[in-house]
């Protein structure tokens, strides 16, 4: 009896049980990282270089443009800037006042700016000796960029390719977060594990040997060291993108939060043109066409200084008849200061006090990172880190690279320009709950980020055709077996 029941479990063996299966998101982010790294690396290389250059074109201006932007210190007082405005209106007939920008340091020129129909956004600056009302130059302006900056400006946003060149910076800025969240991940779920995680995930393996190791620990650990700075820049850079800047004004809108409207209508009082209070300071031939006199500059600066909006501030007629000259912060210089106020000149008070510290969250959270974006907020400093940022991502792109080549096959049989992409079939190993949610997000980010959701889609639409057709080569590559021979 024995003997029978072993020889059926000799011939039958239980069944084993299946293995449980694994599921692993890393597969397909490793193949996300891989061919997002590979794609988008050349846009931001371009971005890294050109934001390089532009990050101290301040110092550049200084050395460019020292006759128009600096003077020697006089004995005597500045003159009044109503005299000013005088002066740079005799050297520049053409145009209508835009606004006056009062000297911050002793040695600034006063500068004096005027629209023309035909620049467009752009302007006409007049840079004027406040000791000595001489008129040092004239510039074309963007929104107070010189003209190199300007061009700096224009090189790293869209190459001077107009609205078309403005896609690569945002296809920049909008995979940028995707590589390095992902790379992020890849990291810490490889090192985290373990003695020394910390160390051994912020700093290189210095005794790893030359090869793929070494060049991926020094890619890593710097791509940690980096990854808030970029993050920041990303979404900073983002804010005043094309398609997915008009949808962070949607956002804006649907939060009320845009920086509040600065209310200029004057109700019971004089027009603005009628006084002449500051008129001592007024020596003639500073008329205007726009319903307001120009020798109320001097009265209302110092009338908006004395209510707090001081440091370096931009001073703009009225608008229109009947409405109030605004005095407006535009330090973005730590400690910042984005004050303004409305000033009836008539009366010498404030119509309209605005406090950048009263602004919605998301709307200082904006102007705060577009400063720091542009290396203006901490001054040389932010300038510095900026840089380490755009150096410190170059190498991590060199090295990024470099293991692609190391990873190439070498033997005589199987020689390969570069290494292999991560295997397909990533999708498969994760957990389809996890994969529904994947997708879910690719589609909301898509819809915010639009350049990243049509290339993303691409991608996708390219490498299932290209799954495709090496699939039919390896059905057609299988040989036949012939048929059996009839007797």
């Amino acid at each position: 009896m024995s003997t029978t029941t072993n020889l059926a479990a000799v011939a039958d063996p239980p069944r084993a049980r299946p293995a449980a299966r694994r599921w692993s998101i890393g597969p397909l982010v490793l193949r996300l990282h891989f061919y997002a790294g590979v794609l988008v690396a050349p846009f931001l290389v371009v971005a890294a270089l050109t934001g390089l250059a532009f990050v101290f074109s301040p110092q550049l201006d200084n050395l460019v443009y020292a006759h128009e932007l600096r003077v020697d210190v006089g004995a005597e007082p500045a003159r009044p800037l109503a005299e000013q405005v005088t002066a740079a209106r005799a050297a520049h007939p053409a145009g209508d006042l835009a606004s006056v920008l009062p000297p911050v340091e002793a040695s600034d020129t006063t500068k004096v700016v005027f629209n023309l129909p035909e620049l467009g956004e752009k302007q006409h600056t007049v840079y004027v000796d406040p000791y000595t009302n001489e008129v040092r130059g004239t510039l074309t302006t963007w929104f107070g960029e010189t003209p190199l900056m300007t061009w700096l400006d224009d090189l790293h946003r869209n190459l001077h390719l107009g609205v078309a060149g403005r896609h690569y910076s945002e296809l920049a800025a909008s995979w940028m977060w995707v590589v390095v969240l992902g790379g992020l991940f890849l990291w810490l779920r490889r090192q985290w594990t373990g003695r020394r995680k910390l160390r051994r995930t912020v700093l290189p393996d210095l005794g790893a040997g030359v090869g793929v190791r070494r060049t991926r620990s020094w890619h890593a650990a710097t791509g940690v060291w980096l990854a808030a700075g970029l993050l920041v820049l990303s979404a900073t850079g983002l804010t005043w993108s094309r398609y997915a800047g008009a949808n962070f004004d949607v956002l804006q809108d649907g939060f009320n939060a845009h920086s509040p409207t600065l209310d200029t209508a004057l109700s019971g009082t004089a027009p603005a043109g009628g006084g002449s209070e500051g008129g001592g300071h007024h020596e003639g031939g500073a008329t205007s066409t726009a319903g307001f006199d120009p020798s109320h500059v001097d009265r209302v600066t110092l009338v908006a200084r004395e209510a707090g909006v001081d440091g370096k501030v931009a001073v703009n007629p009225p608008a229109e008849p009947g409405t109030a000259w605004t005095v407006v912060q535009d330090d973005p210089a730590w400690p910042y200061g984005w004050d303004r106020a409305a000033v009836d000149p008539a009366t010498g008070t404030v119509v309209t006090h605005s406090r950048f510290a009263d602004w919605p969250l998301l709307a200082q959270l904006s102007k705060l990172g577009v400063a720091f974006h542009m290396g203006l907020l901490f001054g040389i400093v932010n300038q510095i880190l900026l840089a380490a940022l755009a150096i410190g991502l170059l190498c991590v792109i060199v090295w990024a690279y470099r293991m692609w080549w190391q990873r190439r096959p070498t033997r005589a049989d199987r020689t390969a320009p570069v290494g292999a992409p991560p295997a397909r079939g990533a999708w498969r190993q994760t957990h389809p709950a996890v994969a529904v949610l994947a997708l879910a997000v690719a589609a909301a980010v898509g819809w915010a980020l639009p350049l990243l959701g049509v290339t993303l889609a691409a991608f996708l639409v390219f490498d299932l055709i290209i799954g495709l057709v090496r699939r039919g080569r390896a059905r057609r590559a299988v040989p036949t077996s012939p048929a059996p021979a009839r007797s």
